[in-house]
């Protein structure tokens, strides 16, 4: 029996060391007397210390599942990943990840080290995460969680679970949400940086305009120019920028003729993207 004293702050240090649950790591400082590279050793016995001898290994493959709750005001993505494609389009791993988004769902999750303490099938997430490790032989973990609040929320998953992208809508009607998922597809494809101009970040905006200026003083033709009208030029490049980088200013992916704002303002013209997440592996 352990004369040791097994403290909060060991078991917290055995677990992020290996990735094994709360409860076997206890375990294993008591069976090793408190000594923590024999309770490594016990916890390799057991299986789990597969996710330490690969938590040097790079996980860019994976799955991102995408999805809502039922009333379309909560989205939600979460990236679960592992070290091949292989094991990423594997039927039962997908699945694995698809019980997770059900948790993340079911329990309306918000946090990643939320999702990764809820409950599946009687254990923590994370405990089952660590279970696929061992079985599988690979580093698996989950990478990233996202979630979004508005009136209305429309999902999308992008190829072979290599993408998902929410969209925050200022209603909620069916036809809006099927137009959010177009945007959906449109954010998809043409990666934007904001909403529009005013909600680009502050520092984003720094960056293209020192960008810009630095482009229109190099150029010899410019040679000599005064201040104000590199300025001028600079402000017109920038927005050029927001134009091609905004979503409300692209040109619409299934119509070109119109922009993505024309297009929602066709389907209702009081009704604005709020926000929105695009996450993709690698």
């Amino acid at each position: 029996m352990s004369t040791a004293t097994i403290t909060a702050a060991d078991i917290n240090k055995l677990r992020q060391s290996t990735g094994a649950g709360m409860m076997d790591c206890r375990k294993a400082l008591v069976e090793s007397d408190g000594d923590f590279e024999k309770a490594i050793d016990y916890l390799r016995k057991k299986g789990q210390k597969v996710a330490a001898l690969r938590s040097d290994r790079e996980a860019k493959e994976g799955v991102i599942i995408a999805s809502t709750a039922a009333d379309n005001k909560v989205g939600y993505i979460i990236t679960l990943a592992c070290e091949t494609d292989f094991v990423a389009k594997n039927a039962d791993f997908v699945a694995f990840a698809q019980g997770i988004m059900d948790i993340a769902v079911k329990n309306d999750i918000k946090s990643l080290d939320g999702l990764l303490a809820a409950k599946l099938d009687g254990v923590s997430v994370s405990d089952k995460i660590n279970d696929q490790v061992a079985r599988i032989g690979e580093k698996i973990q989950l990478a990233r969680f996202e979630r979004i609040e508005a009136d209305g929320v429309a999902a999308y998953i992008h190829g072979a679970y290599r993408m998902g992208v929410l969209v925050g809508l200022t209603k909620n009607t069916a036809p809006i949400l099927s137009a959010g998922r177009d945007l959906a597809m449109q954010i998809a494809a043409m990666n934007p940086v904001a909403v529009d101009a005013d909600s680009v970040p502050a520092e984003v905006v720094a960056r293209e305009k020192a960008i810009v200026t630095e482009q229109i003083k190099n150029d010899p033709k410019m040679a000599g120019k005064p201040d104000q009208m590199i300025e001028k030029i600079a402000i017109g490049k920038l927005n050029a920028f927001f134009k091609e980088n905004t979503l409300a200013a692209q040109p619409f992916v299934k119509d070109g003729s119109k922009t993505v704002e024309e297009y929602l303002k066709s389907v209702d013209p009081t009704v604005k993207v709020t926000q929105f997440k695009r996450v993709q592996l690698g």
